[in-house]
């Protein structure tokens, strides 16, 4: 007899089209406080001065490190079957105006 059930670590989403879409980021700015991460996800363009944050995300230190963990986990995953992602190196510095964490 089969069992119709989810099983217990399975989530049934839903993602409306636009989400799905995704947005476009090629820096994030992560800021925190005792209680709180934020992750701001920018897109910088060439003959931009002023990058716009196109989305935050805000967490619970208990799932930042949760993602973290995903993240490392899905990166090895990824350079298992497609290759090391090479860093370019280099000074990641953009002289941005980082905002001060605040509760």
């Amino acid at each position: 007899m089969q069992d119709n059930k989810n099983p217990v670590n399975q989530i049934n989403i839903e993602i409306s089209e636009e989400v799905g879409e995704g947005i476009y980021s090629n820096l994030a700015i992560i800021t925190h406080s005792p209680t709180e991460f934020i992750v701001d996800f920018l897109k910088m363009m060439p003959g931009v001065p002023k990058p716009k944050v196109k989305s935050r995300i805000i967490l619970t230190p208990q799932h930042a490190k949760r993602l973290y963990k995903a993240l490392k986990e899905n990166v090895t995953k990824y350079e298992a079957m497609h290759g090391e992602i090479k860093d370019p190196g280099g000074d990641m510095t953009y002289n941005l105006p980082v905002p001060t964490a605040q509760a």
